[in-house]
């Protein structure tokens, strides 16, 4: 089976920067997953990883346009400091996620307040070239509710709490 429209797609992956750094990868034994065609992975890599297979291997060095896009300048915004998720104590410098509208966003803490944060809302890697090192573990069709929410469910997948 391959990569196409509509297939859930797991894979292990390892992000490295434009030095050769290791950024992210998914550990031993936990892919992630993904719905093919629905927007739930960066362009870049949709295109790269469409129509192929089970083993395949795949390393992809993309532009910030095909990967997390180009730094906004100014991008600021000041959020309430309840709204920040993942530390308990936040420092500026820091990578936070915040739930918004159009779902979570990753954010970069410029100036912490007692009650409010600036952040800064580019993506940590906006404006970077980055290169994906993927391996295709598995590939199945989607299930017609998947299909519905948009989004892979399962292992390494969307859990509905």
């Amino acid at each position: 089976m391959q990569i196409g429209k509509n297939s859930v797609v797991q894979f292990s992956y390892t992000l490295k920067d434009e030095s050769g750094d290791i950024v992210e990868a998914t550990d031993e034994g936990s892919p992630v997953a993904y719905l093919h065609g629905h927007n739930n992975m960066i362009p870049g890599l949709e295109k790269v990883l469409e129509g192929k297979s089970v083993g395949d291997k795949v390393s992809e060095t993309l532009q910030p346009a095909d990967a997390y896009g180009e730094r906004v300048e100014d991008s600021i915004q000041r959020v309430p400091v309840k709204h920040l998720q993942g530390e308990k104590k936040w420092k500026p410098g820091m990578s936070a996620t915040v739930q918004t509208d159009q779902g979570n966003r990753q954010v970069t803490i410029v100036k912490m307040g007692k009650f409010m944060a600036t952040v800064d809302t580019n993506h940590p890697l906006a404006g970077k070239v980055v290169t994906f090192d993927i391996e295709i573990k598995d590939i199945r069709e989607a299930t017609a509710e998947e299909i519905q929410h948009g989004h892979a469910h399962g292992a390494g997948g969307h859990h509905h709490g």
